[in-house]
């Protein structure tokens, strides 16, 4: 197992993510415990001491569960992480309240590591706003010896994280993001590790494989790899591509069953960053795949100019183009969820003025419209 040192702490560098534990009949919120215990089992038997859960995870079964598991492993042997969960903007008074069920729930006097759940677009004004009390309620507890690290996650473009980190940045001793090959430009998530390494703040990853998307690739693209690693299995990329990442201390995989342990406990046994080759070769990868349906919008902003609704219309496309490779998903919804209705994509007139001004020919009053009816579906 590759280990990272944080803060006297030696921690693993594969942690186990409990959003996506085994379940039964296909039931979110009904988690196969069994499977689950075997999968934790086979984990610390191999080294991994950091699990990282949640109040929503499995519709709130995630906490309990995991604290009944892990009951049974010297409290030592184990780092536990949970969040508070400020993406529902009806929990931003309930700070208490919801730790100490956290607590009761996990079977534990403390947590290890305790976040800011999803600092994005939806929640940034209720985290900053100093009614709430959640800051200073997180901190007295890492004064008590609740919490013994408080960090924070974020889905939020680099803005909401700027926000965030100019507030309370000089306390946030670690920071979550959503990194992964595909991500790395077509989601600013380079921009955001730099902005968290220019603070001296470690990097934890969560979505490496992006759900499931980076596990299996197009056979050209499979072959390009195999290629270059003839050994190395197509999900192993997207962890060795974190590993050569020096920032990151941390890298959550959100497991399902046996097989998955085993495969990420293989591919964790030994550090083998991607050469400079390698690594052009996956981007490259990146590119094509979200090239694929992704607009070409250089973000010029000619257009903005020429709107009569003053839509920010390169951060709409930027939502349009992760909303249409992603299929759906709840990040551009949650954006544009901080939006006023007239700033929205529904918002756009079909003007065409835009249009006639973008050097790249982006029909944008079609992508408007597609847009709107895809957030509809969603």
């Amino acid at each position: 197992m590759i280990y990272k040192q944080f803060r006297g702490k030696r921690l693993s560098m594969l942690g186990f993510g409990c959003m996506r534990l085994p379940v039964k009949n296909g039931v979110y919120a009904d988690i196969d415990e069994q499977a689950a215990a075997e999968m934790i089992e086979l984990a610390m038997k191999n080294g991994v001491n950091y699990y990282d859960t949640a109040w929503g995870y499995h519709d709130g079964n995630s906490e309990t569960v995991m604290g009944r598991i892990l009951s049974k492993y010297p409290r030592e042997s184990f780092y536990l992480a949970s969040k508070f969960p400020g993406y529902d903007l009806a929990n931003l008074d309930k700070v208490e309240e919801i730790f100490e069920k956290q607590l009761k729930k996990c079977g534990v006097e403390y947590f290890d590591f305790y976040l800011f759940h999803n600092v994005c677009e939806l929640n940034i004004d209720g985290y900053l706003d100093e009614k709430h009390g959640i800051f200073d309620y997180l901190i007295a507890q890492k004064r008590k010896g609740r919490i013994k690290h408080l960090g924070f996650s974020a889905h939020g473009d680099i803005d909401v994280l700027t926000r965030f980190l100019d507030k309370y940045g000089d306390h946030m001793e670690f920071g979550q993001l959503q990194i992964n090959y595909l991500d790395w430009e077509f989601q600013n998530a380079k921009q955001k590790a730099e902005l968290l390494s220019s603070r001296g703040i470690p990097v934890w990853v969560m979505e490496p494989l992006r759900g499931g998307r980076l596990a299996k690739l197009d056979p050209e693209h499979e072959t390009q790899l195999k290629k270059l690693r003839p050994k190395e299995g197509i999900p192993a990329w997207a962890f060795r591509f974190l590993q050569s990442l020096p920032q990151v201390s941390v890298i959550l995989s959100g497991m399902s069953d046996l097989a998955q342990v085993t495969d990420n406990l293989n591919t964790f046994k030994d550090d083998k960053p991607l050469t400079d080759v390698e690594m052009r070769a996956l981007l490259h990868i990146a590119d094509e795949m979200t090239g694929k349906t992704k607009l070409p919008c250089t973000a010029c902003k000619y257009c903005t100019s020429h709107c009569p609704q003053q839509l920010d219309i390169p951060e709409l496309i930027k939502l349009y183009n992760e909303h249409r490779f992603t299929g759906g998903g709840f990040i551009a919804p949650m954006a544009l969820s901080a939006y006023a209705e007239e700033k929205k994509p529904s918002a756009c007139i079909g003007c065409k003025s835009c249009e006639k001004v973008c050097p790249q020919g982006i029909k944008i009053s079609e992508m408007m419209t597609d847009f709107t009816t895809r957030l509809k579906e969603n």
